[in-house]
C-alpha cells in the first residue's frame, strides 16, 4: 500500500517529521462513460471516489488532516458533519489512535454514514439544528479546548483533497476541457481548481479546466446569493445552507471561466439511476448533482462537441441505501415453484 500522501509528498504540505495516517486513499478509477458519451457528444468521465476506503473523496483529505494532527500532539479530533466527514474523520482517527467527536444536524443523515461513525468509535452527537448550526457549535469548541477540527475550513483537508485533480491529470495526461462537482460545504470545488493550478505550475499538465459546481436548489446559497435558514434536498451529502468556503468556490468558478449553478431533486435522482442503469455506476444522490449540473448544461448548450468532461462522482451509493431501494423498481415476491418463477420472469 502506497499512501497518497507519499505519492504526491512534494505537493503537500507534510515534511519527514509527519507520521503519515493512512488508509490506501486515492488511485480512485476514473472511468469513461461510453453509452452517454456517445449519446452526448462528449468525452465523457467520471471520477469514483467512492472507491475511496470510507466511500467518499473525504479521506483525501483525511489522510493529511489527521497526519498533521497526530504531528501537532492532538488527541483528538471533531467534526460538523453531514454524514462523509463523520465517517472518514472516525475511520482515520480510529487509525491514528486519537478520539474522534462529530456533531450532526438531527435526523439529516443516511444511515450508511452513520453507521461508519458509530463502529468506528466516534462519539456522536445529534444537533437539534442544521449542519451550519453544527459547525458553529465545533468551531467554539476547538477554541475552548485542545481539539483539531477536521472539517473543509482547515487548510490540510484541502490540500489532500487537491490530488484528486492531480490523479485526474495523471489520467488523462493534461486537465479536462471542464470538470462538474457539486457543491456543499464547497471545500472540494475549491481544492481541486487549486489541484489544477498546482499541477500546471509544477509543469505536469498543460491547461485548465472550466469549473463548474452544483448545489442542490434547496440548498443553493451560491447561486441565490445568500444563506439558506433551512436547506432541504434528498442530497444530503450537500445539504448545506451557509458553505465555508463560498467565496472561494465562485472565485474558482469564475476564474476558470465555469459557473456555479443548482439543480432539482428530480434531476439529481434522473442523473442518479440513469447512471446506474446505463453506465452500471452507483453513486450517493449528492453525488450525481455533478451528472445532473453536467446534463442540464448540455441541453443548454453549455460543451462543444467533443468536449472532455469529468464529473466527479463524491461518494458511493451505499452510504444512503434506503434512496436507492426507494428509486429501484421493486422486489416481486413469487411462491417457491417454478411455474410462478418463470411466470413473473417471462409473463
Amino acid at each position: 500500500m502506497t499512501a497518497l500522501i507519499n505519492r504526491y509528498r512534494d505537493l503537500l504540505p507534510v515534511t519527514d517529521a509527519t507520521p503519515v495516517v493512512s488508509l490506501g486513499e486515492g488511485g480512485t478509477p476514473l472511468v469513461r462513460l461510453d453509452t452517454l458519451s456517445e449519446r452526448l457528444g462528449l468525452d465523457l468521465h467520471v471520477k469514483l471516489e467512492g472507491m475511496n476506503p470510507t466511500g467518499s473523496f473525504k479521506d483525501r483529505g483525511m489522510t493529511v488532516a489527521l497526519s498533521k494532527a497526530v504531528e501537532d500532539g492532538a488527541e483528538a479530533v471533531i467534526c460538523a458533519s453531514t454524514g462523509n466527514t463523520s465517517a472518514s474523520a472516525a475511520a482515520y482517527a480510529a487509525r491514528a489512535g486519537i478520539r474522534a467527536a462529530v456533531l450532526i444536524p438531527e435526523g439529516k443523515i443516511a444511515a450508511g454514514k452513520l453507521a461508519q461513525a458509530l463502529i468506528h468509535g466516534a462519539k456522536v452527537l445529534s444537533l437539534e439544528g442544521n449542519f451550519d448550526q453544527a459547525l458553529d457549535m465545533v468551531r467554539e469548541v476547538v477554541e475552548r479546548h485542545k481539539v483539531a477540527l477536521v472539517n473543509s475550513i482547515n487548510p490540510y483537508r484541502i490540500a489532500g483533497q487537491t490530488t484528486g485533480a492531480f490523479e485526474v491529470c495523471d489520467d488523462l495526461g493534461d486537465a479536462p476541457d471542464a470538470l462538474c462537482i457539486p457543491v456543499g460545504n464547497a471545500g472540494n470545488i475549491t481544492a481541486y481548481w487549486e489541484g489544477f493550478r498546482t499541477y500546471r505550475e509544477a509543469e505536469r499538465s498543460r491547461s485548465l479546466p472550466k469549473m463548474f459546481g452544483f448545489q442542490a436548489a434547496g440548498a443553493a446559497p451560491l447561486v441565490l446569493g445568500h444563506a439558506v435558514a433551512k436547506p432541504e434536498t434528498i442530497a444530503t451529502a450537500i445539504r448545506i445552507g451557509n458553505p465555508a468556503r463560498g467565496d472561494q468556490a465562485l472565485a474558482a468558478a469564475a476564474d476558470s471561466g465555469g459557473a456555479i449553478d443548482s439543480v432539482t431533486d428530480d434531476e439529481i435522482l434522473a442523473a442518479y439511476s440513469l447512471l446506474a442503469s446505463t453506465e452500471g455506476v452507483f453513486c450517493e444522490p449528492a453525488s450525481a448533482a455533478s451528472v445532473a449540473g453536467l446534463l442540464k448544461r448540455h441541453a443548454a448548450g453549455g460543451f462543444a462537441e467533443g468536449d472532455r468532461v469529468v464529473c466527479v462522482l463524491t461518494g458511493h451509493g451505499l452510504k444512503d441505501p434506503e434512496t436507492a431501494i426507494g428509486e429501484g423498481a421493486g422486489v416481486v415476491n413469487v411462491p417457491a415453484t417454478l411455474a410462478a418463477v418463470e411466470e413473473a420472469l417471462f409473463a
